[in-house]
């Protein structure tokens, strides 16, 4: 089987499971009537990138080149395995960072049944801390995670950005991102950016 090929019936089989998120949300959504939403309320959800927003990240990687990605948000790995199959025609490498082993542990087996072990690294636990220490250039930069986190995570891994990066930002329609929407229109003379979807997804290249 070629790479391409496990990675598509890989993929196949995460979406059709995915497409019972709704069941899943609903019950995160009952557990959080009592108390602020948590991460861990959508343990066993996937959350994940629509087919099109996937195909549309592997096209920027392997139009661009791009080989140092960072993404904010593993889940399940869907938006992972798109990634790194952008990375595997590139030479180049995705880090991916979850907060929850337990979906941390799904991504890995997913990542491995695509093929594409070889072409990702997990790290798992709070992003700020899990990438605080990240000094690589960034030629992709994908925020898909906890939303109050976007602007911070933004900011400290800001200095790795450089004139080739790319940021793709997605559900910036949610209330939690707006300090990093404000932050990158208040730098419109430095960071130059397109919505996509309705305003569902950011694209942000420096100037």
């Amino acid at each position: 089987m070629t790479a391409l090929k496990k990675v598509e019936r890989t993929l196949q089989v995460l979406h059709a499971d995915a497409s019972k998120d709704y069941q899943r949300i609903g019950q995160g959504m009952i557990r959080s009537i009592f108390r602020p939403i948590q991460p861990k309320d959508f343990k066993n959800a996937y959350l994940p990138v629509s087919a099109k927003q996937g195909e549309y990240l592997r096209n920027l990687i392997v139009k661009h080149n791009l080989k140092n990605v960072v993404e904010f948000g593993t889940s399940f790995g869907i938006s992972t395995i798109y990634l790194g199959d952008g990375v595997r025609q590139t030479g180049g490498s995705v880090v991916t960072t979850e907060l929850l082993q337990s979906k941390a542990d799904r991504a890995k087996q997913n990542i491995e049944a695509a093929g594409l072990s070889d072409h990702v690294e997990f790290r798992v636990g709070d992003a700020m801390e899990t990438l605080k220490d990240y000094s690589e250039p960034i030629d992709f930069l994908f925020l898909d995670g906890w939303k109050d986190l976007y602007l911070p995570l933004f900011q400290m891994l800001e200095s790795n950005v450089h004139s080739g990066t790319i940021i793709y930002s997605d559900n910036m329609d949610m209330g939690g991102t707006k300090p990093l929407a404000d932050y990158l229109n208040a730098k419109d003379d430095v960071y130059e950016t397109h919505a996509l979807e309705g305003g569902k997804a950011w694209v942000t290249r420096l100037r």
